[in-house]
């Protein structure tokens, strides 16, 4: 999951010394990080003995009272699960040696969640496996077999993301990669919650099968991610490490947008915007004028897990087709001549029997995708419900003046990191939703006439566990009706799932928004640990006097507006350069 590293030029000798200031503050936080961790340690035996607890007691007989034992029950107490914590963690702890320092019970927490996933997928989901009693009486068609295929999919997701941050942790420092591992642990959560979504529309008694089967796997991802946000708040809360500066090098013979790295890739002609395309350049075009006529077949030919970018021209035309970037795509670049002059076109729907996770018209599963002046539609219509137009589950996408238009779910932000840029997002019930961590700047929102008796919302963000670093941040953004409206209840959004968050920030609300904002998923409230929030939007339907009162829906500060913005909800001051879309980095 690398992401594009230095692109100015640092001066040496600024850069040594910032070497040399970054490891003394390393070294400081490592002493205050086990300090704190010692009296962790220390708290947790002292409050053990004052409870007395039986359980406690029976922990230290069979652990000989070990200050192993009594460093996990510390670090576990952070977790969600503290049972499944220091049940899994005990058994492999006191077989190690050495000192049992928070990084290496991070890094065993990993392990057997990377253990437990994998048994559930051999034993459970696998192809033997799911026909040999596990799923009794599943259909050979239809949304309940899909349902199994995506959890494979999904499930075998899980483990790479798993895997990449057990290897991330073992081949850096914590202290680089603490955005990394909580987007990563929250996407191993996300992936497995899909899975059991995926069977809402079945057999009751599968769902609750899928969701036994994977206890204590969603557990043991958790108490991971749990771990290491309890790590980054401790060290956040010793000291700050700043990131070097660096001058970036424009050159004014290229568009402004345009970013070094890919200048190699395209050139320009007389006209500011118009490419002219290299032969490094894949095209695609209807028309046969290009190598390909397909965008699926243009994919095939990008090489697997590519640290280059790979561009791809898709000239202008409607390519009906269900496009997938697969996992092993990554650094996909994909051009177009206009957000609706390229279009990527597509019906599937959950009426007809597909799950929602494989509707989309374009899904993309590759690290580091961009599109830029493409459009993307599911043209099955309001009666057909949820229909994806976009899905993203790879992490670092960046989206720059795309249309993304459909009715019920037209845009399914997954999971992991996304950006976009001067899109317009067309839709109806839930039409922008996932557990990604997800900023749309500059946007245009087009709620749209839904079918008779349906109320508009807006988003429908899935964070189900505290620990995730995910949420939906809409900024510097516009929301107004697309056709008429006056008979159409249009909301924010919905809590989806019990930690829903999702702000918008400094966006225009024309009338059509419901002065009450926010509308419960289920009943007349909301649960009270959601985050929603309004932070100096603007125009006739963003005055707040009249809004739900929920305890969830917050007043927040500068500071706390802050805290969504590109550069600290997505470090994406880190990524989105590379990707040649403009943005704004704080608020």
């Amino acid at each position: 999951m690398s992401s594009f590293k230095s692109y100015g030029k640092v001066d040496e000798q600024d850069q040594m010394l910032y070497q040399t200031r970054i490891k003394t503050r390393k070294r400081i936080i490592i002493i205050s990080l086990s300090s704190i961790i010692l009296l962790g340690v220390v708290l947790a035996a002292v409050f053990g003995i004052l409870n007395n607890s039986r359980d406690d007691n029976n922990s230290s007989q069979q652990n000989g009272g070990s200050a192993i034992a009594t460093s996990v029950k510390a670090i576990c107490d952070v977790t969600l699960y503290k049972d499944s914590c220091y049940r899994s963690l005990s058994s492999v702890v006191n077989s190690s040696t050495g000192e049992v320092q928070p990084e290496e019970l991070l890094k065993l927490s990993i392990k057997v969640a990377i253990e437990e996933v994998s048994n559930v997928v051999n034993k459970y989901f696998s192809s033997s496996g799911g026909h040999n009693g596990h799923f009794q009486g599943l259909n050979d068609f239809g949304r309940e077999k899909e349902a199994l295929e995506n959890c494979r999919e999904l499930l075998d997701l899980a483990v790479d993301h798993l895997k990449n941050s057990l290897s991330s942790v073992e081949a850096s420092s914590l202290f680089d990669i603490f955005d990394d591992l909580q987007t990563w642990l929250s996407a191993a959560g996300t992936y497995q919650q899909t899975c059991i979504e995926g069977f809402d529309e079945a057999k009751q008694s599968l769902k609750i099968l899928a969701t036994n089967y994977l206890k204590n796997s969603t557990e043991f991802a958790s108490n991971s991610l749990a771990i290491i946000t309890w790590i980054k708040k401790a060290v956040a809360a010793t000291a700050v490490v700043s990131q070097p500066r660096r001058r970036l090098l424009m050159s004014s013979s290229f568009p402004e947008w345009l970013h070094s790295n890919d200048r190699k890739l395209l050139g320009t002609n007389n006209n500011n915007n118009d490419l002219k395309l290299k032969r490094e350049t894949i095209v695609v075009a209807k028309d046969g004028s290009g190598k390909y006529k397909r965008i699926s077949d243009a994919l095939k030919h990008v090489p697997d897990k590519s640290n280059k970018r790979t561009v791809i021209y898709v000239k202008r035309g409607v390519y009906y087709e269900n496009v997938r970037v697969e996992k092993n795509k990554w650094n996909v670049m994909m051009i177009g001549d206009g957000m609706t002059a390229t279009i990527v076109s597509g019906s599937l729907n959950f009426v007809d029997g597909t799950t929602t996770f494989s509707t989309a018209t374009f899904g993309v599963f590759g690290k580091n995708f961009i599109a830029r002046d493409m459009g993307f539609r599911n043209t099955a219509g309001p009666k057909k419900h949820q229909a994806v137009a976009l899905m993203t589950t790879g992490d670092e996408a960046v989206y720059y003046r795309c249309h993304i238009d459909a009715f019920q779910d037209t845009l399914y932000a997954h999971s992991n990191r996304q950006f976009y840029r001067e899109c317009n997002i067309y839709g109806t019930v839930d039409f922008i939703f996932g557990n990604s961590a997800v900023v749309f700047q500059n946007c245009n929102i087009f709620p749209k006439l839904p079918i008779h008796g349906q109320q508009n919302t807006i988003t429908a963000q899935g964070k189900t566990d505290p620990n995730m670093n995910t949420g939906i941040s809409i900024h510097n953004s516009k929301i107004s009706g697309f056709g008429n409206l006056t008979s159409v209840q249009t909301y924010l959004g919905r809590p989806w799932k019990n930690y829903s968050t999702t702000v918008y920030i400094r966006s225009k609300m024309e009338a059509i928004v419901s002065p009450g904002g926010w509308l419960p998923w289920v009943g007349n409230s909301a649960p009270d640990t959601i985050f929603y929030a309004e932070f100096e939007n603007f125009g006739p339907g963003a005055s707040t006097l009249n809004r739900v009162k929920w305890k969830g829906l917050r007043a927040i500060s500068f500071k706390q507006a802050s805290k969504f913005s590109v550069k600290a909800f997505l470090g994406g001051q880190r990524w989105i350069p590379a990707s040649s879309a403009p943005f704004k980095s704080d608020l």
